[in-house]
């Protein structure tokens, strides 16, 4: 029997640790709810352990807690905005209403950010267009840990590419992917957890070697996914964030695990009306009866069944909902240890199912 924690307490949690390093309640509650969003989904590699990086850059100045950052300038569907070294999930949030509301305007909007920080899961930051009756994309680079097809020197990030689409949460298409075989979290988590090896596929050591080893892998690189055209992606990524907004590229951006300068990646939104195609109901008709097909399709030999972008994430939700999210020791040892250094109520724990 191990150790969970309730979503709500884990969010008080959050909210509490950045309150304390400065952050103001607003900004604070969006961080947290994203982070407990990436737990809750599964996706711990972008859950609550991420904000302990967070509040080291904000400590070393590196993440300025109060900022928000502005428009720099807005033109007719497209804005750009200065996320001015604020927290990511703060202003990802100022960037999709945004977008959300050139798209209600004008049928599509578009928001760049450049001088950002982490945004925690894409897919919470796509959702929250889709739930504006919107098509929702967002990208953003990374720090360069990923090297291009045939290369053995990093030259981008994981770059990831997401999409949701307005519909019933729990039953709808949502695909959150890495241009990477895996987010570069789940190597960084596996290191942290000390497992001596991770699946074939997902790194390289420093050399450029395919490798199982944890501790070759995280000083190695990340794996592009399918290889060229996994390469091929990311530039894509890279060029509609970094490149379109003005932002640093390559050896500019910095590291949520390093100190030495601000991580400064860029962000990219897309909200499409879809309204102004057809109407709310029936595209959502339409989308129910695609989503329909694929589960229906036969499952091929080895498999029980077919699934869509999002659907292993809402079951493991539904699970972590019902009965708390686990936390390895480790973690918890962690978290516990910031709590005692900024003077926060520790993590109140349930016993995990």
């Amino acid at each position: 029997m191990g150790q969970a924690v309730t979503p709500e307490e884990l969010e008080r949690f959050g909210i509490a640790l950045l309150e304390a390093a400065g952050t103001p309640t607003p900004f604070a509650r969006e961080v947290a709810r994203n982070l407990v969003f990436g737990n809750l989904r599964g996706v711990d590699s972008h859950g609550i352990r991420l904000l302990l990086y967070y509040l080291e850059h904000i400590r070393h100045g590196l993440i300025v807690p109060t900022a928000v950052g502005e428009p720099l300038h807005e033109f007719g569907a497209i804005c750009a905005y200065d996320a001015a070294f604020g927290l990511g999930a703060a202003t990802s949030a100022e960037c999709c209403a945004i977008a959300n509301r050139l798209a209600s305007t004008h049928g599509v909007g578009v928001v760049t950010a450049r001088r950002a920080n982490h945004f925690g899961a894409a897919a919470f930051w796509a959702r929250r267009m889709a739930d504006a009756g919107h098509i929702g994309l967002a990208f953003c680079n990374a720090s360069t840990i990923v090297a291009p097809w045939q290369s053995k020197e990093p030259r981008f990030g994981t770059n990831p590419i997401c999409m949701a689409v307005p519909g019933p949460y729990e039953d709808s298409f949502l695909l959150d992917m890495a241009t990477t075989t895996v987010a570069a979290n789940r190597i960084f988590k596996a290191f942290q957890n000390n497992e001596p090896s991770i699946p074939a596929g997902w790194a390289a050591d420093k050399d450029g070697r395919p490798t199982t080893d944890t501790k070759e892998a995280y000083n190695g690189l990340v794996a592009p996914l399918g290889g060229y055209k996994g390469t091929g992606l990311a530039v894509m990524v890279e060029i509609l964030t970094s490149v379109l907004s003005g932002g640093a590229m390559g050896a500019e951006i910095g590291g949520i695990r390093y100190t030495e300068k601000p991580l400064s990646v860029s962000h990219f939104f897309l909200a499409i009306d879809v309204r102004r195609f057809l109407p709310a109901d029936e595209f959502e008709a339409r989308m129910a009866r695609l989503v329909a097909e694929l589960r229906g399709s036969a499952p091929a030999a080895g498999y029980d069944e077919v699934l869509v972008a999002g659907d292993p994430e809402i079951r493991i939700e539904r699970e972590r909902r019902a009965h708390g999210i686990p936390f390895s020791d480790a973690d918890l040892a962690a978290l516990h240890e910031a709590a005692l250094s900024f003077g926060v109520e520790p993590l109140q724990l349930k016993n995990a199912r």
